[in-house]
């Protein structure tokens, strides 16, 4: 089992950023990484992904322009950078590990393709 911790979540203004990190103990080179997001009331929902080789990315709507996910598989270390943030990202972010060994990527990505959670990192934006 994959242990995944976040880092990287505070307290920022509107239009600032925040470079998040999850770091790994484990294996997951051959798995795809994902960043997922829970705000106060609301379901848990897909934010981004990234292939097991880094050669994809998958953005939510609501997040594409303004985030860019990383992996460096040497370090085994997911990032996700998060520019001119809203108070709408407002949430606790969760990396999570693909189920999948050497997964096509999708454009569909749910909870349920990712075995692997971390505890979260929180990220609030102010306005």
């Amino acid at each position: 089992q994959v242990q995944l911790v976040e880092s990287g979540g505070g307290l920022v203004q509107a239009g600032g950023s925040l470079r998040l990190s999850c770091a790994a103990s484990g294996r997951t080179f051959g798995y795809a990484m994902g960043w997922f997001r829970q705000a106060p009331g609301k379901e848990r929902e897909f934010v981004a992904a990234i292939t097991w080789n880094g050669g994809s990315t998958y953005y939510a709507d609501s997040v594409k322009g303004r985030f860019t996910i990383s992996r460096d598989n040497v370090k085994n270390t997911a990032y996700l950078q998060m520019n001119s943030l809203k108070p709408e990202d407002t949430a606790v972010y969760y990396c999570a590990v693909d189920r999948r060994p050497f997964a096509s990527g999708s454009y569909y990505y749910t909870r349920d393709d990712f075995g692997s959670w971390g505890q979260g990192t929180q990220v609030t934006v102010s306005s």
